[in-house]
């Protein structure tokens, strides 16, 4: 069902859903059912929509990189020299095809983007930094971070309270 201004409504029970599929994505059809009160049909019904409708756009696996092989996790702060359309366009395909990026984020603020950088060794890292510099836009300032800790990882987000529902 869509709001006045073409918004997909959700109620309690799509929130459920959601919930429930942020935190297990591969939980049985029968398994989300009970777990949010509705029969299996209707309850596949709904997650079909859902789906249909983008909101719930795929399925991944979290991948506990530190039980399967050694890394360094970088978080990059970049700002651009020059700020036209053009340049942050070539920075966003140049980074876009950069094989350890598994993150990036344009922000306001003094800084442009966040780039979160998962490669095997710092010497990985070095190269891929070193690239940005030399073949994207013309780069201002790239401040690199290491991250020595993930106190909380991403697995989901607090959708009651954040998402309106009828």
């Amino acid at each position: 069902m869509k709001d006045n201004e073409g918004s997909l409504t959700l109620d309690q029970i799509d929130l459920r859903i959601l919930e429930r599929l942020q935190v297990d994505g591969r939980m049985t059809n029968q398994e989300l059912a009970e777990a949010v009160g509705l029969s299996p049909s209707p309850c596949l019904n709904r997650v079909r929509r859902l789906e249909k409708a983008g909101v719930i756009s795929s399925y991944q696996a979290h991948v506990e990189l530190t039980k399967v092989c050694r890394h360094v996790d970088v978080i990059a702060a970049v700002t651009l020299r020059d700020h036209g359309l053009e340049d942050f366009e070539v920075f966003e395909e140049m980074v876009a095809g950069m094989r350890f990026v598994i993150e990036c984020t344009k922000i306001s603020g003094t800084i442009d983007y966040l780039v979160r950088f998962i490669c095997p060794d710092i010497a990985a890292y070095q190269m891929l930094s070193d690239e940005l510099l030399k073949l994207g836009p013309k780069i201002n300032n790239l401040s690199s971070y290491i991250v020595l800790k993930t106190v909380k990882p991403f697995r989901g987000m607090a959708l009651e309270g954040l998402v309106p529902f009828r």
